[in-house]
């Protein structure tokens, strides 16, 4: 079976690590026809737009996309974000976001005393609403009574969805799982989220369930890290949250993504590192692409491949833990310089 991926480089570092984490997969010997999209900043400047306009439709023709970075001084942040990230979350309804936190051998951590058998969580993000549902607006611009609403969109359906798929997967894991809100202050959005944990919580009988408040939660994490394993959290709580989980396991070089719609097998998913094009570095050569490999294994598991993404996944470990590695955890190697050792394990088997 030949896959279609569509490889969305992007801007920043992200052409550099994407390269890499393409590398590896074809390490594999995967049969994948990539087809690489020049979306992002540069063609902004040309086109005046993200992406064209029938950007949706040619990724809904691939099976998965592997995404760089979006985002350039030159562009502000929310015409890049919803330019096309956003864009294509919402419309394609990729509602969750799973992001592992787990700190590999050899990677250092900020934490003393906890190891890479302390850091093992699994966040699951609701990724279509929430916060960042965009719904809201401007009046009175550029005068003293200028309003700005943000306002928040939480739906019934699109909490149960969220949590019910955060329940199945902490049933393949320790069996704990802990919702993350603000019921307390935000007493209708969360208050109803909370309703909905409650009421699926009793199909899972199995699965001891906690509810955290967002900021004892933040402080929890570095206190504790390895007293959690599933969280479940809005967009924008789920957004600050796996930041800071990305600093305990190694920074946010190491992080990943997968944007999904579980049960949909016709909308391709979207797997990406977290880092953010990281315009200072960018062209290098010292990017970190391990969070662009493990996004790769991610998108292989989802397509069904599942030893293919475990032996990229034991690559990837392997290297970090015997080297090489980039400088922003520990080591003196260049993005390629990674890619070719993970690509090399892979292909030794």
């Amino acid at each position: 079976m030949t896959y279609r991926v569509a490889l969305l480089p992007g801007d920043g570092v992200g052409p550099e690590v994407v390269a890499e984490a393409r590398k590896a997969v074809d390490a594999l010997g995967i049969s994948i026809d990539w087809t690489e999209l020049p979306w992002g900043s540069a063609y902004f400047h040309e086109h005046g737009r993200m992406m064209p306009e029938d950007g949706l439709d040619t990724l809904q023709s691939h099976d998965a996309v592997l995404l760089g970075a979006i985002g350039d001084p030159s562009v502000p942040d929310h015409v890049a974000l919803w330019g096309v990230t956003l864009a294509i979350r919402q419309r394609l309804d990729l509602w969750a976001n799973l992001r592992p936190c787990r700190l590999l051998p050899g990677i250092p951590g900020p934490l003393a005393g906890r190891g890479p058998g302390d850091v093992d969580m699994l966040f699951v993000r609701e990724n279509t609403e929430g916060e960042y549902a965009g719904a809201g607006g401007r009046a009175h611009q550029g005068f003293a009574g200028e309003v700005a609403l943000e306002t928040s969109v939480f739906t019934r359906a699109g909490v149960e969805r969220v949590v019910r798929h955060a329940f199945e997967v902490a049933r393949s894991r320790r069996a704990l799982l802990t919702s993350a809100t603000k019921s307390n202050a935000s007493r209708y959005g969360y208050v109803l989220w909370d309703e909905v944990v409650e009421e699926v919580a009793s199909d899972f009988p199995e699965i001891r369930v906690e509810r955290v408040l967002v900021d004892a939660l933040a402080a929890r994490l570095v206190r504790d890290p390895g007293s959690l394993d599933v969280v479940v959290a809005s967009n924008l709580f789920a957004d600050i949250l796996t930041d800071l989980a990305a600093a305990i396991q190694g920074g946010m070089g190491m992080a990943a993504s997968a944007n999904i719609a579980p049960g949909s097998a016709e909308k391709p998913g979207v797997f990406e590192p977290v880092h953010g094009s990281a315009p200072d570095i960018a062209g290098r050569g010292i990017a970190n692409p391990c969070g662009a490999i493990w996004s790769a294994s991610l998108m292989l598991d989802h397509l069904g491949e599942f030893e293919a993404a475990r032996m990229l996944m034991g690559a990837l470990e392997e290297t970090c833990h015997a080297g090489p590695r980039t400088q922003d955890v520990g080591g003196v190697a260049s993005t390629a310089e990674v890619g070719d050792a993970v690509a090399e394990r892979v292909a030794r088997g």
